[in-house]
């Protein structure tokens, strides 16, 4: 192929994420809803029944399915089905910045407004009760954080004969950092923390940010 083919083929191509449609995609909703004239944060505690992570305090969210035509209409929907509640409960959802992992997973947090907490009627089959925390809280106090170190491991047949050091290669050992809030007896961590961190930080002003 000639180098002129080769720039006319990609020269209007749009860049995005290397390797996107092979990414599970998920959105979540952080859920604002007034309690007692209060700002106050809307979690969800997952059903014990569920086989990933139940009783885990998290926001309303889930997969990205065909017929969503956006990730929003994936927090929407997702949260409608989860606290029992309409699309009109639902309303200024606004896009918080989006996550990609190393599990092979893009996040899409959104933050939005519900009318009332008295109208919420969990899925049992996904929710086993909910609780809100007032915003406050999150403004004056800041997560524990802690470090979690990553393992890396070659599979058995790994070809170290073709690079560089063989088995005495150098790998750069990974640390990722886990936040924790604890709130009445709940612990809030996990993505669900940093998603809330990051929240926090686009809101609060004290902050440099």
């Amino acid at each position: 192929m000639q180098i002129e083919n080769i720039l006319n083929e990609l020269k209007d191509r749009t860049p995005a994420l290397m390797g996107h449609k092979h990414f599970k995609r998920s959105s979540v909703l952080i859920p604002l809803v007034e309690v007692a004239g209060e700002s106050h944060i809307l979690f969800e505690v997952r059903s014990k029944n569920l086989r990933t992570q139940p009783g885990d305090v998290c926001f309303p969210g889930g997969r990205v399915d065909q017929k969503d035509k956006h990730p929003t209409d994936t927090a929407i929907r997702e949260t409608t089905e989860e606290l029992g509640i309409s699309e009109e409960d639902v309303s200024e959802i606004i896009p918080l910045d989006y996550i990609v992992n190393d599990l092979g997973r893009i996040i899409y947090p959104f933050i939005g407004k519900l009318k009332t907490v008295e109208s919420i009627k969990p899925n049992p089959d996904e929710v086993d009760h909910i609780f809100t925390v007032p915003l406050s809280f999150f403004l004056e106090n800041t997560p524990k954080k802690y470090k979690v170190h990553l393992e890396i491991k070659p599979e058995d047949n790994f070809p170290y004969h073709l690079i560089v050091g063989g088995e005495d290669y150098e790998w750069h050992i990974r640390t990722m950092e886990e936040l924790f809030y604890q709130y009445d007896n709940k612990t809030i961590w996990g993505l669900t923390a940093k998603i809330l961190t990051h929240f926090i930080s686009l809101i609060d002003t004290k902050k440099d940010h």
